[in-house]
């Protein structure tokens, strides 16, 4: 997989990649981890079995020759994986060599199954074939117990090489003692549990594969090729290698085709589908002036697109990067697993002597001691309680990437689980970030339309926000047709104050509270009764004023405000089934806060307004006192960096800053609130799952080794327990593939807000 193995994350530190092959149990990650910890320079180090992959944090002292050095003396093969490699192919699915090698074993130990059914085998036969199977099917087990002895360590392999071969040896020394007559052999045991072995790591290796999907899907979605515009002759176009396209370059997108950069729309207008980066359903309207991403669908029109970002730098490329980011991460979880890894091995070895030694002494044969010394080593599994946490944390990170939620770290992942209490900024995290008309009233004596008509013909002579939204909202609302250009003359704008025009014979103003003063306009009751009320709620107040030589008259009133997103309701409903409380912090006012959390539904208690960004971060800290679980905060900009990193958790919208993305944990890559409730239901989910496989990987030890070592299982029964274990957690990982979140596709409405609904 395309990875960024290699970056600088300190002065002294650098990061990179190995892949490792090997490896089949907790114990073989743990020795990895063991033997790279050891060298000097290196700051930490993570394993993950599922992925088979070593990620070191290490000096720029060290090198990659040292590390694969380590790793070969820990008993396995590694290989530096190169910053921009290319995205590993898809492994074979179906008659591959490992279901070939499966068949093979399974077809040459059915007949050593006949003795069962009161059928004669020779025992030179029965010999002839459990060999094969032992010492040629078996190779790859016998491989890998002996690179845990020559590491002075132990594995799964090396308890099943111990185990079967004791068998095979049982058997031999019966046929030897027998002369070659028939005799009670146990070559099917032993021929049955290597071919068992097979056939779960297969099935195994299988479901991995499926883990990884979301990383493959994404990086199979890369278009390789770019039609780029010649800037010689604009009419000329020529198709290109991605590889080749620079920053500038005019890119050209016909319908049906798939973005190849990241860049600006320079020429035509069409929809695009962002699913793929954003989670959300309905295709994205696209005209010159809007952001495009790599890899997501043009559906209509041809788009000339100037590429901003290309390779490792566009948006699809670091969400790769996080995405693999956080599926190499360890969970806090794991550290149990691995300190139980660490004597995992040695104590069932010691329990297998026990288990013979004790039979021995209680008058069994040495038969009977020995098989159910082999049945302890066989039924125990390491590899399942490797699996059990790296698979979830996969799946979960896989999922909700493809939903719009990139999560940075396993850790953020595990934790987000017990978030009691969720902080939320309240400009373009709950509302949408511009302000928008939210009220218009005239004057008793005056038609709303004509006044609307007004306000937006001198308002579309200034570039100031407010002014936008007026003519915006008058191009919606009044059924009166806008004054033309040849209608507004003389228009000036007066500093601090507001602009002026004349529209016909009236001279008309709009401006300021302040400027409404100093003209000492006559005001109607009802007018300044509904001002005042707006402004309580944190809202600009503006006026249209009619300038005349007998005195100045107040026509309208303009509220702006920012706008609650459509969805950011239900969001904090559904936080609160969950259980979670939801605090509003924001460096607005205290009237526009609370007017914000009572449409939200929001506690007053929980309004922290006009805080600062220091002041922010000084809330979550307070909040973190007097929460028993995990706060997090949600923000998207600047001012939001501090309290980001100060949560446990730190969650950055799609609209975020640069500062505010690299200090969170979490980013939703849609605007929408409704995602936090989702990235909070994944987490829970996955970490059920982890509980889930952990408690089935103990459970199968704790149950099948007293029966084991009791004598009441078969050696060929506790292979297949062994195989099932390692199947049926990689198997309940993949379950989290299902998981749909309930935030859905949002449409425009929710990034873009809707004129005149809520008072923000």
């Amino acid at each position: 997989m395309s990875t960024e193995s290699s970056a600088t994350t300190n002065d002294n530190l650098r990061t990179a990649e190995f892949a490792v092959s090997g490896m089949t149990c907790a114990s073989c990650v743990a020795r990895v981890e063991k033997m790279l910890k050891r060298m000097p320079g290196v700051e930490s180090v993570a394993v993950n079995l599922a992925t088979e992959k070593a990620t070191v944090h290490a000096s720029e002292a060290v090198s990659d020759n040292q590390l694969v050095a380590a790793i070969t003396k820990a008993g396995y093969e590694a290989a530096r994986i190169a910053p921009e490699a290319p995205p590993a192919p898809e492994p074979a699915r179906g008659w591959d060599g490992e279901l070939a090698a499966v068949a093979g074993s399974a077809l040459v130990t059915l007949p050593l199954l006949a003795p069962m059914f009161g059928l004669d085998l020779p025992t030179w036969l029965q010999l002839a074939l459990a060999s094969v199977v032992q010492f040629g099917f078996g190779a790859r087990v016998y491989a890998g117990g002996y690179r845990a002895v020559r590491a002075l360590a132990g594995n799964m392999d090396l308890l099943v090489a111990l185990g079967t071969s004791a068998t095979w040896g049982v058997s031999v020394y019966q046929m030897a003692a027998h002369g070659g007559g028939m005799s009670h052999l146990y070559f099917e045991a032993a021929a049955v549990v290597i071919t068992l072995v097979r056939f779960g790591k297969w099935l195994e290796t299988c479901a991995k594969r499926q883990t990884t999907d979301a990383i493959r899907a994404l990086n199979a979605l890369r278009p390789s090729v770019a039609r780029v515009r010649d800037a010689a002759d604009p009419l000329r176009e020529r198709e290109v290698p991605l590889a080749d396209v620079r920053i500038g370059d005019i890119v050209v997108v016909r319908p049906g085709e798939r973005v190849p950069v990241d860049g600006m729309v320079r020429e035509g207008r069409t929809h695009v589908d962002e699913s793929l980066i954003t989670g959300e359903s309905l295709p994205v309207a696209k005209e010159p002036g809007a952001h495009t991403t790599s890899s997501s669908i043009n559906r209509e029109g041809v788009v000339a697109i100037e590429t901003t970002a290309v390779g490792a730098e566009t948006t699809l490329a670091r969400i790769i990067r996080l995405v693999e980011s956080a599926q190499a991460e360890k969970a806090p979880i794991q550290r149990l697993i691995d300190r139980v890894s660490a004597v995992f091995v040695p104590v069932i070895l010691g329990i297998a002597l026990v288990t013979m030694a004790g039979g021995l002494l209680h008058g069994a044969n040495v038969e009977t001691a020995v098989l159910n010394a082999v049945a302890v080593l066989v039924i125990t599994c390491p590899c399942a309680l490797g699996l059990a946490t790296p698979t979830a944390i996969m799946a979960g990170t896989g999922v909700a990437a493809r939903h719009g939620i990139l999560i940075k770290d396993a850790q953020a992942l595990e934790r987000a689980h017990a978030i009691e209490i969720v902080a939320f900024d309240k400009t373009g995290t709950l509302t949408v970030g511009r302000p928008s008309l939210i009220a218009f009233d005239a004057a008793p004596d005056v038609l709303r339309d004509d006044a609307l008509a007004m306000a937006a013909a001198v308002q579309r002579l200034s570039e100031h926000p407010l002014a936008k939204a007026a003519v915006e909202a008058a191009a919606t609302l009044s059924s009166r047709p806008v004054f033309g250009a040849s209608d507004v003359t003389d228009a000036r704008a007066v500093a601090g104050r507001g602009v002026e025009a004349r529209i016909g014979e009236r001279r008309v103003a709009i401006g300021s509270v302040r400027w409404l003063a100093e003209l000492h306009a006559t005001v109607p009751a009802a007018l300044a009764i509904r001002a005042r009320d707006l402004e309580a709620q944190g809202n600009t107040v503006s006026w249209l004023i009619e300038r005349r030589d007998d005195g100045s008259r107040a026509l309208a009133l303009l509220a702006f405000g920012d706008t609650v997103k459509p969805t950011a309701r239900a969001a904090i409903d559904r936080l609160a089934r969950m259980g979670v409380h939801v605090a509003l912090v924001t460096g607005d006012n205290a009237g526009s806060a609370k007017a914000v959390a009572r449409v939200l539904g929001i506690a007053p208690e929980r309004v922290f307004a006009q805080t600062l960004p220091d002041d922010k971060a000084r809330v979550i800290a307070q909040l973190k006192t007097s929460a028993r679980g995990i706060v997090a905060m949600a923000g998207d900009g600047i001012n939001d960096a501090p309290a980001l990193a100060a949560a446990d958790i730190g969650i950055a919208m799609a609209s975020s800053t640069d500062v505010a993305i690299e200090a969170a944990s979490i980013t939703l890559m849609r605007g929408d609130p409704a995602l936090v409730a989702d990235a909070i239901d994944i987490s829970r989910r996955t970490y059920r799952k982890i509980r889930q496989n952990l408690f089935w990987a103990f459970v199968y030890n704790l149950i099948g080794v007293p029966l084991a070592a009791l004598g009441m299982l078969d050696p060929m029964f506790a292979g297949a327990a062994m195989a099932s274990s390692s199947v049926s957690v990689v198997t309940n990982a993949l379950l989290l593939r299902q998981w749909r979140g309930q935030a859905g596709g949002a449409s425009a409405d929710t990034r873009t807000g809707n004129p005149i609904t809520r008072p923000a």
